[in-house]
């Protein structure tokens, strides 16, 4: 497998903020603010659709985790979330990562799309959503 997170993790080439044996957080190259992380499921799962509940769990608690020292480390007033999963989603490592970005008042940048789909769906979105929820 060509994967670069992998290769990190294996060659043990990054700049961590933790390694564990099923979640590892590191900083990426091009940071976006001050202290932004990289949360990732330390087992290569491609994306959201593939990595398993409790794996995803356990990488969702080290987000948390890495937000709330952000803010007392850091004195980041807040942080944004980002991750991407799937080819339709401009995900660019096809390894499961979840950006956690410090923000403060004023720091010059927004993280929120300024425009809107272009996609449409037939009928009611939500109706079908919310049907395929119950049938789970």
């Amino acid at each position: 497998m060509n994967c670069i997170f992998c290769t990190l993790i294996r060659e043990d080439s990054a700049r961590w903020v933790f390694r564990g044996p099923v979640v590892s957080a590191f900083a990426p190259l091009d940071a976006l603010a001050p202290g932004h992380t990289l949360v990732i499921p330390t087992a290569h799962h491609a994306d959201l659709f593939d990595i398993p509940a409790d794996v995803l769990a356990d990488t969702m608690t080290q987000v948390q985790r890495v937000a709330e020292v952000m803010r007392s480390a850091l004195g980041a007033g807040g942080v944004n979330i980002l991750s991407a999963s799937g080819p339709g989603s401009q995900q660019s490592v096809p390894h499961l990562h979840v950006h956690v970005v410090p923000r403060w008042p004023g720091d010059g940048f927004s993280t929120w799309p300024a425009g809107r789909s272009g996609q449409r769906v037939d009928g009611d979105p939500i109706g079908r959503l919310a049907e395929a929820v119950a049938d789970l």
